[in-house]
């Protein structure tokens, strides 16, 4: 079992996102009107957003937490990428 569960998810999204993204462009192509344009780019901006989310509080959960109660990670070590990560969020 891979320790990332959430990868397949995270990347059924994001392949989404891909093909939506494409649309995107097509519509501009198409000149289509700049507020149908924003809504769409607002979708793909939503969908990044929540796929990163869920990858920083899988990493969170199984590779931090799990990894200070299995003693794989040290505290500092945790507490640099909790800090490394937070930027993001």
């Amino acid at each position: 079992m891979t320790k990332h569960q959430s990868f397949p998810a995270i990347i059924t999204r994001l392949k989404r996102a891909h093909g939506h993204l494409g649309s995107i462009l097509a519509m501009f192509e198409e000149e289509r009107p700049c507020v149908d344009l924003a809504q769409q780019i607002h979708a793909v901006e939503a969908a990044l957003a929540n796929a990163k989310r869920e990858l920083i509080h899988d990493h969170i959960e199984h590779c931090l937490s799990d990894g200070l109660r299995d003693g794989d990670v040290s505290p500092d070590t945790a507490l640099a990428e909790f800090k490394a990560l937070a930027k993001y969020l």
